[in-house]
């Protein structure tokens, strides 16, 4: 299988965007990606909120999921989530349009390891970290 290059490798998380049916359910649309780096954006709907009437956690963590999958995928090789953990720092409110801004903090062979920052305008709300295991397999993209 050839290598990819580095412009087939930022079509990927527009790839993985298009067959995934949660993703696409949030509402979840990219904002930029570079390798390494993706940030996705969502606004979010009363359906997203909790009997708090506030939004899930849930939402925030599959946002930032969402940002950190399609980062470590720009490498070119399938790479899924390992480990991962929130800190939820502000309540998010219906209406309220969140990003997540993934990069890669240390990139070894086998595994990467990233940081997403979720915000509200400039408002740190959430902050996620991830491994990802980097798998043999290569991605395709047309």
């Amino acid at each position: 299988m050839k290598n990819l290059s580095e412009a087939d490798k930022l079509k990927i998380p527009y790839k993985m965007l298009s067959e995934d049916a949660f993703s696409q359910w949030l509402g979840i649309e990219i904002v930029k990606v570079k390798l390494g780096y993706c940030q996705v954006k969502l606004k979010v709907r009363k359906e997203m909120l909790n009997s708090m009437q506030k939004s899930h956690g849930g939402i925030t963590y599959a946002l930032a999921d969402t940002a950190f999958g399609f980062a470590a995928n720009t490498h070119g090789n399938y790479a899924v989530s390992i480990e991962t953990s929130i800190n939820h720092i502000e309540a998010v409110n219906e209406g309220d349009e969140l990003t997540a801004e993934s990069s890669v903090s240390i990139d070894k062979n086998k595994l990467g390891f990233h940081v997403v920052e979720i915000k509200r305008n400039t408002e740190l709300v959430a902050l996620f970290k991830g491994v990802v295991y980097k798998a043999s397999k290569k991605w395709e993209v047309e």
